[in-house]
């Protein structure tokens, strides 16, 4: 008989928000089994080949993608051959889930979790495919993000498609902030601040495992660091400290003058009010307390 797994996650947020390190918390728990950034959507959806994505082909940047992530990612190149030979994105992604879902079951876990930030820009097609997969949006500070994506960026530029300029990292963070609280009222969407996360790290887990519907286990918080180890990606700058760090305040004071710490604080400002403006009466409250 197969085994029934419970409703998958996504784990969702602009790149330096976090993420990696909420997956490596969440993956720590006994019954939830995950993997590196797989990218599935990012590389699989052909955003940049609209005639192929009119018809529903995969892009082709995805099988030379998958390619390398199952033979140097994982290490596992006998899964690819469950993936079909005809291009079409719905059947790779049905095969996709098998395959999460077959290594979830060889692990003996429950359910699986992906984190992939950039997936943020593929929900809608995600919910068409999984419609019970629950998704969990990571936001954070606006100033932290931008000085960590200024730096990262800067420091492996070949792992972010070069250097980006403080107005892309500001765009970047925008767009995923106004994505995910798009979302926000949706049952099946959490949203999370990471400053809450850090600071009250126990009390969040709790209630992201409620909303996932699992038990909360303390060796989430206790051995995160080594799931951490198989999970990051050190060649794009993606490294969990074995401590959780609460702010990167001295990151944005140390990177940028005082003209550009200006520019950017209102540039963060002026989003805040123009987005807050544009929402309803009835979800300003909780947004604004994301946005904070």
């Amino acid at each position: 008989m197969k085994q029934k797994l419970q409703a998958p996650i996504f784990l969702f947020g602009c790149p330096r928000s976090g993420t990696t390190l909420l997956q490596s918390l969440l993956a720590t728990h006994p019954k939830i089994a995950s993997f590196p950034e797989t990218k599935f959507f990012l590389y699989g959806v052909a955003t940049y080949e609209p005639k192929r994505q009119k018809v529903g082909l995969i892009s082709r940047r995805l099988k030379p993608h998958l390619k390398q992530y199952f033979n140097n990612e994982i290490n596992r190149p006998e899964l690819l051959k469950y993936f079909p030979k005809i291009p079409i994105l719905d059947l790779y992604t049905r095969s996709f889930i098998k395959v999460l879902n077959f290594l979830t079951i060889e692990q003996d876990k429950s359910l699986w979790l992906e984190k992939t930030p950039d997936h943020l820009l593929h929900i809608n097609y995600i919910e068409k495919m999984l419609p019970e997969a629950k998704m969990i949006h990571l936001l954070r500070n606006g100033a932290d993000v931008v000085a960590s994506l200024y730096e990262v960026t800067h420091k492996y530029p070949q792992g972010w498609y070069g250097s980006w300029d403080i107005d892309r990292c500001l765009e970047r963070w925008k767009e995923s902030i106004e994505i995910s609280l798009q979302h926000s009222q949706k049952s099946n969407h959490f949203l999370v601040n990471y400053e809450q996360l850090v600071e009250e790290t126990d009390t969040v887990l709790k209630q992201i495992c409620e909303f996932i519907e699992i038990e909360f286990d303390e060796i989430m918080v206790q051995d995160y660091g080594k799931t951490a180890q198989y999970l990051s990606l050190k060649k794009g700058g993606r490294i969990v400290s074995q401590e959780i760090q609460k702010s990167n305040a001295d990151k944005f004071n140390q990177i940028f003058n005082e003209s550009q710490k200006q520019y950017i604080l209102d540039s963060i400002s002026e989003f805040k009010k123009r987005f807050l403006t544009e929402c309803s009466a009835n979800s300003s409250s909780a947004i604004s307390g994301q946005l904070s």
